[in-house]
């Protein structure tokens, strides 16, 4: 998830540090460690209930140390990381971490190892593709804390307007999504059908999984990139005429706040995980409230406001190619880590199982996040977001878990492509160079 560039001699850097001090670390941790332990959470996704919930749980449990909760921007995250995870001064005691940046600083050596901790924060019930994405040589460092798989909202309204019915399969989806654009029900300049930005891989990478491709694949101990091979090139050509005929969306944009040109009446569709609904505010339902209000009028009109917005859009998982079946989506979300640095292991331990106590993963499904502990996702509900999340949870996908995965996000190769596929470029050659600097930077 982070834009600037991890460097293979940083991450060797990081490791050689951790070789070095492990052992200070260690014998911090047994005489008591300090009487905090700091814990770095990444973007907003976490709310405030569940934070109070950590530190009051936390501090009740451990007589006279404190919990600080730390929140970190997700852009330019992994050269904090780099920084910080290297220094026993700096380091958070427990930290969170993007699925994809996962691997990269679990075989840096950032990490300590949990394996024997795993059974107890939830074994074979825990996330399978977050735990590959932590795990070396079949240690684990890294377990999921949340994931969050798309799904796609959409104007009810519009959807009638147009006279489109909700799609169930991918192709139903593409001709859906190029009426919509045609109808243009708003009758909004630049309106889409469904909003894609060029940059945005993240969605759609989807029409490439859901055709049995690959970003990359492993050939023998190497990675190389699998944007040319016959499955992604269909699915990418699918994508090409969603940009081509079904999105107005900027070709120089990614997929930040689809959300936006939804409430305006720009677009008719857009996809993100399930907790976008809480972000979803047409000008007919929003009732002026206050954010600073607390009041039990506020609070009332906001609930009004919120049924309001929910009577209007509906959701339904991205169909796959064969009707009855969800298309395989990006899954996103996070990992967590106990850095290797930190002086309170045990301590950290600890915060751990708090996290994945019964309690706390219920607290996560119940606001919207599918739990690390798959046993406690039917605490989602059972309501059509819910359900949506669950559908397009289903066949799911990481992106590969290469060693240096992180550098290919961070050299914005994807970001680039998908430009290019947007502006109309020649599939095959700009897969062929893709695929070269995939290839390279996973050397």
């Amino acid at each position: 998830m982070t834009r600037v560039r991890t460097s293979g001699l940083a991450a060797a850097s990081v490791g050689l540090l951790l070789a070095l001090s492990a052992c200070g670390g260690a014998n911090e941790a047994e005489a008591g460690g300090s009487e905090e332990i700091r814990l770095w959470l990444a973007g907003s996704d976490t709310p405030q209930e569940l934070r109070d919930y950590l530190v009051e749980t936390f501090e009740a449990e451990h007589e006279g140390m404190s919990l600080v909760i730390e929140e970190q921007d997700w852009s330019g995250l992994v050269p904090r990381l780099q920084t910080a995870l290297s220094s026993e001064s700096q380091t958070p005691d427990v930290v969170e971490i993007g699925n994809t940046q996962s691997p990269t600083f679990t075989h840096a050596g950032a990490f300590s190892d949990i394996s024997d901790l795993v059974d107890e924060l939830g074994g074979d019930d825990l996330l399978e593709g977050f735990v590959e994405a932590g795990t070396v040589d079949g240690d684990v460092y890294a377990v999921p804390y949340y994931s969050g798989a798309r799904a796609v909202f959409y104007r009810k309204d519009l959807f009638q307007q147009a006279g489109v019915e909700v799609p169930t399969t991918l192709a139903e989806f593409g001709d859906a999504a190029v009426a919509l654009q045609q109808a243009n029900p708003t009758g909004k300049p630049n309106f889409s059908g469904f909003w894609l930005p060029g940059q945005d891989w993240y969605n759609g990478i989807a029409w490439i999984y859901s055709n049995g491709g690959n970003l990359a694949e492993q050939d023998g101990d190497a990675w190389v990139g699998a944007l040319s091979s016959p499955e992604a090139q269909e699915g990418l050509q699918q994508v090409q005429e969603l940009f081509a005929n079904a999105t107005s969306a900027p070709r120089d944009a990614d997929s930040a706040e689809p959300w936006v040109p939804f409430n305006n009446g720009e677009a008719a569709m857009f996809s993100a995980p399930t907790w976008a609904r809480w972000s979803i505010d047409l000008p007919e339902c929003n009732q002026g409230v206050d954010p600073d209000d607390e009041s039990e009028a506020a609070q009332a009109a906001l609930a009004e406001q919120q049924a309001c917005n929910e009577e209007r859009t509906g959701i339904f998982p991205l169909p796959g190619p064969t009707a009855g079946e969800p298309a395989t989506v990006f899954a996103g979300g996070s990992n967590i880590a106990i850095p290797a640095m930190s002086g309170n292991q045990e301590a950290a331990r600890d915060l751990l199982r708090i996290i994945f106590s019964e309690e706390y993963q219920t607290m996560l499904a119940e606001n919207g996040l599918i739990p690390g502990n798959s046993e406690y996702a039917d605490a989602l509900g059972d309501d059509v977001y819910a359900q949506a999340a669950l559908a397009a949870a289903l066949d799911a996908q990481l992106t590969p878990p290469a060693e240096k995965w992180a550098d290919v996000e961070a050299a914005r190769i994807l970001e680039d492509f998908f430009q290019e596929v947007a502006s109309g470029a020649d599939l095959a050659e700009a897969s062929a160079r893709a695929d070269q600097l995939i290839t390279d930077t996973l050397a």
